[in-house]
Order: C-alpha cells, then sequence, then structure tokens
C-alpha cells in the first residue's frame, strides 16, 4: 500500500511539473476512460495545445501479500520553444521510471 502511494504521488508530481506553464483557453480533444474501481485501469487524453497523455495499471498477484501495482504510460506536450517533448515511464516493485526524449518539431 505504501508502495502504490508512493507511485501515485511521484505520477502527480510529473503531471503536475508537465502542466506548470500558462494555460490559454486549453480544450479537450480526446479523452478516454476504463476504470471500474477494481482491478487496473487505463485512461488517456489529447489537448488542443498538443499535451497528451497515457497510463495503464494492471495489478499482479491479485489477492496475494505480494500484491502489486505496475503502471505504464507516457506524457508529451509542446514546449514554449515550440519541440515537442515525452517522458515514458513505468511504476512498479522496482519503483518510478521515467525515460525522456526530444521529439523535433
Amino acid at each position: 500500500m505504501v508502495k502504490m502511494m508512493l507511485v501515485a504521488a511521484l505520477l502527480l508530481l510529473a503531471a503536475a511539473s508537465c502542466s506548470a506553464r500558462p494555460q490559454n483557453d486549453v480544450e479537450i480533444v480526446e479523452y478516454e476512460s476504463d476504470n471500474i474501481g477494481i482491478g487496473g485501469y487505463k485512461f488517456s487524453y489529447k489537448l488542443s495545445d498538443g499535451t497528451t497523455r497515457t497510463e495503464e495499471a494492471v495489478i499482479n498477484n491479485a489477492g496475494t501479500e505480494n500484491e502489486s501495482l505496475s503502471v505504464r504510460g507516457s506524457v508529451s506536450w509542446v514546449a514554449p520553444d515550440g519541440q515537442t517533448y515525452t517522458i515514458n515511464f513505468v511504476a512498479d516493485e522496482n519503483g518510478f521510471q521515467p525515460e525522456g526524449a526530444h521529439l523535433p518539431k
């Protein structure tokens, strides 16, 4: 449970840092969510400013003392310099593992 809370906190920090830039009338262009409150979940969205995010989680070893949550996802955004940046990540029993990429315009 502590690991899941830590993973959630790290993901929130990553999302907050990506959204720290000023927003000007950004609209949701696409949104999908599959979360019934039990088991894993997945969601994705795309915003009118070019920001996208996808995330999917699965429960490993459900119902055992080794139960854990594995999360995979990515977030991309267009920086003020016009370049697109992407962070792909995995968050699981091995911690938060981000990988960054700079995509040419």
